[in-house]
């Protein structure tokens, strides 16, 4: 909370105004260009993503076998030389279609109990995200990138809390500390993600690819946990109404 705090405080003393929304002065014209190429292959991905979601619904084909596939693409993608973009490029969207498939059967749970949950959480995940980024473009240069330890902290107590679920059995109590953790340390990382990109192209590493993949993982990770979230506070509240028939 403090960060925020001093992030509004400073911006507030520097007269916060529309000028100053559109000030980008501390972002070169070769970043500003190479970010929205960052952000274009990143649209791009998401339509693949939602692609690959579409083809669980007709086929049923999310399970172990895409999330592997998803894996071994992205492997394949960072292993594969700068030079040769189009075939990057149509890793990161084959990796994207697998991954939409991966997270298809949650998709397709949350079509059935209540569409418009869904249109919820992609909205409250593209705002998040626009927000969060915005953030970090907006503050001054390396502000948010000491988090990235706080942040890998995180995510070493979210496979813990996993590793010790799988053993002795998930409790509810740690099921929501492992969802709202994750959400809380993957929000961070789309801060963290976006200043650490800008600071690497001003250093030269113009790789729009592997940072629109990286940037892709945070949205995705981001949307099924308020999915989640969203689905479950669903539920509960049909089950009221149940009780409240009922009685």
């Amino acid at each position: 909370m403090g960060t925020f705090s001093s992030f509004f405080d400073s911006q507030s003393r520097s007269q916060w105004n529309y000028n100053t929304l559109k000030n980008f002065r501390q972002i070169s014209p070769i970043v500003q260009t190479h970010l929205k190429k960052v952000y274009m292959t990143l649209c791009f991905a998401l339509v693949a993503s939602a692609f690959g979601a579409y083809l669980h619904i007709i086929w049923n084909i999310g399970g172990y076998l895409t999330t592997f596939a998803c894996f071994g693409a992205i492997i394949w993608l960072h292993s594969t030389p700068p030079c040769q973009e189009q075939k990057r490029v149509s890793l990161l969207m084959a990796s994207a279609v697998f991954e939409g498939a991966s997270i298809g059967p949650l998709i397709d749970l949350a079509i059935q109990i209540d569409p418009s949950v869904l249109v919820a959480a992609f909205v409250g995940t593209a705002l998040a995200f626009a927000c969060f980024s915005g953030a970090a473009m907006l503050a001054r240069r390396r502000e948010y990138l000491y988090l990235g330890g706080l942040l890998s902290s995180g995510v070493s107590m979210l496979l813990w809390l996993h590793f010790a679920s799988s053993i002795f059995g998930g409790s509810t109590a740690l099921f929501k500390m492992e969802i709202y953790l994750g959400l809380l340390v993957f929000v961070g990382y789309m801060v963290v993600d976006t200043q650490d990109i800008i600071e690497k192209a001003h250093l030269g590493d113009l790789d729009y690819v592997k940072h629109a993949l990286t940037l892709f993982t945070d949205f995705v990770a981001v949307f099924v946990r308020i999915l989640i979230i969203m689905l479950k506070n669903s539920a509960e509240k049909g089950e009221r109404k149940k009780k409240k028939r009922s009685d």
